[in-house]
């Protein structure tokens, strides 16, 4: 194991399960975006129109940082980004670590 990939896995907080398709982004998103200080999954909900690939929406703005929406797999989940960047810059990192760069 790398240790970059050892520093990913310190900053993702796993409390919950993850769905399907995301821990994966999230690990390439810690990985190219050192400014992110950690990304905490919440709760896991079913949903009717979370089919295809992976999509990320970042919802609000939080005390550290902001709060996204991942859809995929039938699920939506909450994942709580700690970072200073802002909401334009981490949809874009978002976006770049979805489609696998």
């Amino acid at each position: 194991m790398s240790f970059r990939l050892r520093t990913a896995q310190g900053k993702l907080k796993i409390e919950h399960s993850i769905i399907d398709g995301v821990r994966e982004m999230l690990e390439r998103l810690l990985k190219q975006n050192p400014e992110i200080r950690s990304v905490i999954p919440g709760v896991i909900r079913p949903v009717r129109d979370a089919k295809g690939k992976v999509r990320v929406r970042i919802t609000v703005q939080t005390q550290n940082g902001w709060k996204a929406i991942a859809l995929s797999a039938g699920a939506r989940q909450e994942l709580f980004v700690s970072t200073t960047m802002g909401k334009a810059e981490l949809t874009k990192a978002f976006d770049t670590a979805m489609e696998g760069r």
